[in-house]
C-alpha cells in the first residue's frame, strides 16, 4: 500500500513534469539532484539492461515537498525530509522489496533514513561520504594572485585531463571511476559533460584545474578542483576556482556552488576567501553490509 502522499515512477519525463518547479526552487540545495537528474534525462538511465531509476516524489497538498531518484547504481539520494518522512519512506520501500547500496543526503536527512532503512530492513549504515555545500555570494580573487592565467581547456587538452582524472580519483577515493578514466571510456565517465578550467603559468604549462557542470536551472556546480601534489600550496586552487566561478557567471548562472570535506581546514578557508558561504553539510551512508557483520 503506497503511503500518503509518495508518487513512484520510472519515467524521468513525466517526473521532472510534476516535480521539477520544486527542484528548480531551491537550485543551490538541489544541486546534485538537479545536475544527476538532467543527465539521465539526456543521456539515459544506463547502459542497455541496467536497472531502470526508481524517481518518487512526496506531495502535499497538491504541491511537490520532496524528492528522490534511485540510479542504476543503487544510491539512493534524497532531498530534505524530516525523521517521520523518512521512516515512512523506508517503510514503503522495504515492503515493495527494493534494496539499496546506499543513501546521501542532507546529514539529518541521510541519518535519519539510515537508521530507519536499519529498522526496516536490518542493513547497517556505515558513513562512508561527508560534503559541505557552498554557494557563492560575492566573488573576490585572492589579494595575492599567483603568476599566470586562467584559460578554458579545449580538445587538446584531454590527455591532461584524463591525467588529472585519475590523480584526482586517487586522492578522493573514486577507485571504481579510476579504473573506467581513459580514452575509450571517457564519455562514460562523471567528467566527460563538464566544462574545464585551467590555470596556467607564464609559459603555458597547466598547473591547476576547475571543472564545472552543465547549467541546470540557473545553477552551476564547480567540481572537481584539482592541484597536483607537488603544485599545492602556491596559490593555484584559489586562483582556477575564481577563474571558473567567473566563467559560471558569465554564463548566466544564478547559484554557483561546490562541495568542500569539511574535514580539510585548508580547502574551506579558501572558498569562504574568495567569496562562498556554507549552505548544508551532506552525509553518505553505505549499506553493503548486513546485520550479522556488526552483530545486530
Amino acid at each position: 500500500m503506497r503511503p500518503a502522499g509518495w508518487h513512484l515512477t520510472e519515467d524521468v519525463d513525466d517526473f521532472l513534469a510534476r516535480a521539477g518547479d520544486f527542484l528548480h526552487s531551491r537550485p543551490a540545495l538541489h544541486t546534485t539532484p538537479l545536475t544527476a537528474i538532467e543527465k539521465l534525462r539526456t543521456r539515459g538511465a544506463g547502459a542497455e539492461g541496467a536497472e531502470a531509476t526508481v524517481f518518487g516524489r512526496l506531495e502535499s497538498g497538491g504541491e511537490v515537498c520532496a524528492i528522490f531518484y534511485r540510479p542504476p547504481s543503487r544510491r539512493l539520494n534524497l532531498t530534505l525530509l524530516t525523521s517521520e518522512q523518512a521512516d515512512t519512506l523506508a517503510a514503503h520501500l522495504a515492503d515493495l522489496g527494493h534494496s539499496f547500496s546506499g543513501v546521501t543526503a542532507d546529514h539529518d536527512t541521510a541519518t535519519a533514513f539510515a537508521e530507519a532503512w536499519r529498522r526496516h530492513s536490518g542493513a547497517v549504515p556505515v558513513p562512508d561520504w561527508r560534503g559541505r555545500l557552498y554557494r557563492l555570494g560575492t566573488l573576490t580573487p585572492p589579494r595575492l594572485r599567483p603568476e599566470g592565467r586562467g584559460r578554458v581547456a579545449d580538445a587538446q587538452d584531454h590527455e591532461q585531463l584524463l591525467c588529472w582524472c585519475r590523480e584526482f580519483c586517487v586522492g578522493s577515493g573514486e577507485t571504481v571511476t579510476v579504473d573506467a578514466i581513459d580514452a575509450g571510456s571517457w564519455t562514460g565517465t562523471r567528467f566527460a559533460d563538464k566544462h574545464f578550467t585551467f590555470w596556467e603559468t607564464p609559459d603555458g604549462s597547466p598547473v591547476s584545474m576547475a571543472g564545472s557542470t552543465p547549467m541546470v536551472g540557473g545553477m552551476i556546480r564547480v567540481d572537481p578542483v584539482y592541484t597536483p601534489a607537488h603544485l599545492r600550496g602556491r596559490g593555484y586552487a584559489g586562483a582556477v576556482t575564481v577563474e571558473a566561478s567567473r566563467v559560471a557567471l558569465t554564463a548566466g548562472a544564478t547559484d554557483v556552488v561546490l562541495f568542500a570535506d569539511p574535514g580539510n581546514p585548508a580547502s574551506n578557508a579558501l572558498y569562504r576567501r574568495v567569496g562562498y558561504a556554507p549552505v548544508a553539510d551532506f552525509t553518505g551512508y553505505d549499506f553493503s553490509r548486513d546485520a550479522s557483520d556488526a552483530g545486530y
